[in-house]
This record gives C-alpha cells, sequence and structure tokens, in this order.
C-alpha cells in the first residue's frame, strides 16, 4: 500500500529586519568628536593657567632734569651801554645785558627787508634772479635824499638791477633808497610791504619789534637785541642771505663797486650780518661768527643795539664791543662731560643703572642743558645688560644695570 511521505515542517516566513532607533553613524560619529573635544577643551579650561610674564620693574630716576656745566660760570665782555644778546643756535645762550625794550634799530631793520623779498622771491644758487628797474621818480629823489644824509647808492631812471644785486646793494653800503625801491617792487607800495615785514616778525615770535619803515631809516622801527637774534637765526638759514651778507665788497650797475659796512668779516669766523647807525638808534650791530668745538661745526649769533657817543664813532665803537662778544664766547664753548661713566642715572629696587660711558655734550661752564633718561629694566636682568639711554645736549650714552647695592 502506498505510503505518504510526512510533509516538511512549517518555517515561518523571515521577519522583515527591524529598522534600528538612533542617529545614523555619520551623526554618532560627529557626536563622538564632539565629545571628545569637549573633554580636550575641559582639559585646558580646568588645567593649570599659562605663567603671567613678569612686568618690567619701573625705575627711579637719580639724575636731574637739567644739568648745570661744572665751572665757573661764563661771563662775556658786555657792553657798558645799551643793550646786547649772544646765543648759540642748539646749544644755548649766554644771556643778555642791558634794559632788554624795544629801541630805534636803524639800518639792521634791513635784514628783514632781505628776509621777506627772499620769501617771496627765492634765489637759488648765483641767479640774479627777476629784475626791477628804477622809476624817474625813485632816481628823482637822490639827490633830496643825500641832502638828508641818508645812507644811498647812485641810481638812474630806467636802471635795470637784478634781485640780487638789489640785495646787495641794501645789505652791503646799507642803500635807504633801495630798501624803498624793493618795497615797491615786492609789494606794490612801502606800506604794503612793511605789513609784511610786521607779519613775518609776528610769525617769528618777534613780539618787542614793529617795523614802520623798510629802510630803518624812522626812528619808529623799534626792536630788542634778542628779538633781532631770533631774526638773524632764520635769516642766516637762507643761503642766498647767508651769501650776501658775507661779501666784502661787490659790483652793481651804477653805483660801480660797493662795501660792507661790516669790516668785522674774515676775522675771528664772522660772517655777517647788518651794521646800522643813527642819532637816534646809536651804533647797531647784528653779526654771526661760524667756529668749531667739541667736533662740531657752529655758529655765534648776537646783537648790540643802543651805542651812544658822536656819529662818525657809532660804528667803531659797536663794532668793537660786538667782536669782543665774538672772541669770548667762541673761545668760552667746548666738549664738557655732564655723566661719567658709572655714574648712576637711576635705579629699581636695589640695582643700579649706570651711564656705560661718558656723555659730553658741547657747551660753557654754567649752561643749563636739559636732560633726559629713558630706561625699561626687564625682570631679573644680568649685570650689564643695555636697558635704555641718558640725552642731554643733542648727545646720548647707554645706560646698562649695574650691581645691586
Amino acid at each position: 500500500m502506498p505510503t505518504t511521505a510526512p510533509a516538511p515542517p512549517r518555517v515561518a516566513p523571515a521577519a522583515p529586519p527591524r529598522r534600528r532607533r538612533g542617529w545614523p553613524l555619520g551623526a554618532a560619529a560627529a557626536v563622538c568628536l564632539f565629545g571628545a573635544a569637549a573633554i580636550l577643551a575641559g582639559l585646558r579650561l580646568t588645567g593649570p593657567a599659562p605663567a603671567t610674564p613678569v612686568p618690567a620693574a619701573a625705575p627711579r630716576l637719580s639724575m636731574p632734569a637739567a644739568f648745570t656745566v661744572a665751572g665757573t660760570p661764563v661771563q662775556l665782555p658786555w657792553p657798558a651801554q645799551g643793550q646786547a644778546a649772544v646765543e648759540v643756535p642748539g646749544v644755548g645762550s649766554f644771556g643778555t645785558s642791558g634794559a632788554v625794550r624795544p629801541v630805534p634799530i636803524a639800518s639792521v631793520a634791513k635784514v628783514m627787508t632781505a628776509y621777506v623779498v627772499l620769501a617771496d622771491h627765492p634765489l637759488t644758487g648765483d641767479e640774479g634772479g627777476p629784475t626791477l628797474t628804477v622809476s624817474p621818480a625813485e632816481a628823482a629823489a637822490y639827490p633830496a635824499q643825500t641832502a638828508a644824509n641818508q645812507s644811498l647808492v647812485r641810481v638812474a631812471a630806467g636802471e635795470v638791477l637784478t634781485e640780487r644785486q638789489a640785495l646787495t646793494a641794501l645789505l652791503l653800503p646799507s642803500a635807504d633808497n633801495i630798501a624803498q625801491i624793493l618795497a615797491r617792487w615786492d609789494a606794490g607800495t612801502p606800506a604794503a610791504f612793511v605789513a609784511r615785514m610786521n607779519a613775518a616778525a609776528a610769525k617769528l615770535g618777534m613780539a618787542d619789534t614793529r617795523y614802520t619803515d623798510p629802510s630803518g631809516l624812522d626812528k619808529g622801527t623799534v626792536s630788542t637785541a634778542v628779538d633781532q637774534v631770533k631774526l638773524a637765526g632764520r635769516a642766516m638759514a637762507v643761503p642766498a642771505f647767508a651769501q650776501l651778507v658775507g661779501q666784502s665788497q661787490a659790483s652793481i650797475p651804477v653805483a660801480g663797486v660797493v662795501t660792507n659796512y661790516n669790516t668785522l668779516l674774515g676775522h675771528d669766523g664772522i660772517v655777517g650780518i647788518k651794521t646800522g647807525s643813527t642819532i637816534a638808534a646809536g651804533g647797531c650791530l647784528l653779526f654771526a661768527a661760524r667756529f668749531r668745538a667739541g667736533g662740531r661745526d657752529l655758529m655765534l649769533l648776537g646783537a648790540v643795539l643802543g651805542q651812544t657817543g658822536p656819529l662818525p664813532k657809532l660804528l667803531p665803537m659797536v663794532l668793537g664791543a660786538s667782536q669782543r662778544l665774538v672772541q669770548a664766547g667762541t673761545a668760552a664753548v667746548g666738549p664738557r662731560v655732564l655723566v661719567h661713566a658709572g655714574d648712576v642715572v637711576a635705579t629699581v629696587g636695589d640695582r643700579r643703572l649706570v651711564a656705560a660711558a661718558d656723555l659730553t655734550v658741547v657747551g660753557w661752564p654754567g649752561l643749563s642743558v636739559p636732560a633726559a633718561a629713558q630706561v625699561t629694566v626687564p625682570a631679573n636682568a644680568p649685570d650689564g645688560t643695555a636697558v635704555g639711554t641718558v640725552t642731554a645736549g643733542g648727545a646720548s650714552v647707554p645706560v646698562r644695570t649695574g650691581a645691586r647695592t
């Protein structure tokens, strides 16, 4: 009898794969990275703080704000009358003598006349510059000006002068008529030019100066020795001006050879600047002398005003007084040690800061020289460390750490 094979056991159908709940693998990886970063960040935040740099110590200066050059203070041979002022630009002032007040300055006023003209019409090198023509009226005034005993050069109607020639006539033979001609040429009228002179004086800080004419013949033109020295420094910085006032003689049209009234030129280093003399002003001189001291090229500037006496003696008097000032002043200037190597200039706690070398300036006994030190001392700096400089009179030397006290 046939038999029937048993039926295979029933197998339940495979269940579909169950969907895993949660973030995808990429997100999970991101969480892991974020967590790791957070852990590292936590380690940085909770770990020891980095060392704070030790601030530089604050020094206490041991030196004065100004040094006085040692020795007996220099006393120049000041004139017994009038007023005077002498200085060495870039070094210091020798001071003044007499009552420093506004007084007539005669032809010294022509320094400002030339200064204004050169500011308006600069000259370079040896160029003659623009030309000006003498008018018939200006030529016709010559006889009356001569009768009034003015300082003049002969001119002719229609005469053509270069600016340099006109300034030569103004500054060497001190021509009053050329001062008027230059004023008219530069500004249209003498009055307009005088306004420019006063504006220039105000700009230079010449508070006690007032110009009323371009030549200084008018006794209303007044100034002080101090103010004129201020002007001298600025004027001598103009190469054309310095060249003009340094000439002993020159040649110009019509008048021919003209001579400088400043007979001190070429003596004792004197290179200018301008003489002046009238009964009202007395003898006046604004002067400059070049010299060398302490390895530096220097200039001494000075003014002597109000040297009174007989008219023929005014210029010899003021020239002599000025020359004595130049000789004594330039002789007094020399190298002077203000701070010696090893001198203590500052301290930091128990540590000394010392000058590494002699601080030498150019000056004279009694001169006050402003000084300053700039030092920054790192903590634990070893001995001999350069920590700054000490400066005075345009010179400076290093400052170094020294031994502890």
